[in-house]
């Protein structure tokens, strides 16, 4: 009977991701893992492509050169037709906070990605120790509404809850 190696589960799964829990035999967790990480690609790239733009908006914006003008496509519709008639300084701030958010989210991302790699060999190592781990049916929780009542008092100072059990 197959019984996986924790250590070796971890060593798979940080060599690729995913491999890890194939060596698990959990298939099932491969478009999970996967779909995190082309979901956090995704944010990734798309985070990253809106901060180059509008890091090269605000970096023309602030140099004297007359020639780079790359925050002409970054103004509002109705400074489209003229966007040299747009206050400078405002809208400077403007591409600043822009270029700061998709920085933010950008580098966000990249931190989520790193945390799902390791979620990812922490996921292998925990399966792999529990892969033996008896889950019958006779493991059961019962949750019931329950009313405490004073011994020693005739008032309203009852009190209400739940009342758990396990059986094993």
């Amino acid at each position: 009977m197959f019984k996986p190696d924790p250590k070796k589960a971890v060593f798979y799964s940080a060599i690729f991701p995913g491999l890890g829990q194939v060596y698990n035999r959990k298939y099932w967790k491969l478009p999970i893992l996967y779909g995190g990480f082309v979901g956090l690609s995704y944010a990734i790239t798309w985070n990253n492509s809106h901060y180059q733009e509008y890091f090269g908006g605000y970096r023309d914006i602030l140099d004297s050169d007359p020639n780079t003008n790359r925050w002409h496509k970054l103004v509002p519709y109705q400074y489209r037709d003229n966007p040299e008639s747009i206050d400078k300084n405002w809208f400077s701030g403007v591409l600043k906070d822009r270029k700061n958010y998709f920085r933010y989210y950008r580098d966000f991302s990249i931190i989520l990605t790193v945390a799902l790699y390791g979620l990812g060999i922490v996921d292998a190592y925990v399966d792999a120790q529990l892969f033996e781990f008896d889950v019958s049916p006779d493991l059961s929780m019962r949750v019931e509404p329950v009313i405490f009542k004073k011994a020693d008092s005739n008032y309203l100072a009852d009190s209400y809850g739940f009342r758990c059990s396990f059986s094993f």
